[in-house]
């Protein structure tokens, strides 16, 4: 059986709070099926920050997101290579004395 992440709202985690601070701990923890580790993790940071500490701490990006930041960087660095190439080749012809033919 695979491990699924569940996602609480601020509102969801602050309920949780306040029934663990009504029914306890365990029996809150065996309801939601959630560690007693976590529900103090969360009154801890409801105590410092308020219900902004309940709110998640990353920055969750979309994968589609992700993809097209790489696939700009990856276009950025064929640009900067290109344009590497195109100044050596300049700076190879300004050196290059040009011979025309004689017939």
């Amino acid at each position: 059986m695979t491990k699924q992440k569940r996602k609480f709202t601020p509102e969801e985690r602050m309920s949780i709070i306040q029934e663990y601070e009504r029914e306890g701990v365990v029996p809150t923890a065996r309801k939601y099926n959630l560690s007693p580790g976590l529900i103090y993790k969360w009154k801890e940071r409801l105590a410092s920050k308020g219900i902004n500490g309940l709110k998640d701490s990353y920055k969750r990006v979309d994968p589609d997101v992700r993809r097209l930041e790489e696939e700009n960087e990856r276009l950025k660095r064929i640009i900067t290579k290109q344009a590497l190439e195109l100044e050596v080749k300049g700076e190879l012809l300004k050196k290059t004395p040009i011979q025309s033919k004689k017939g």
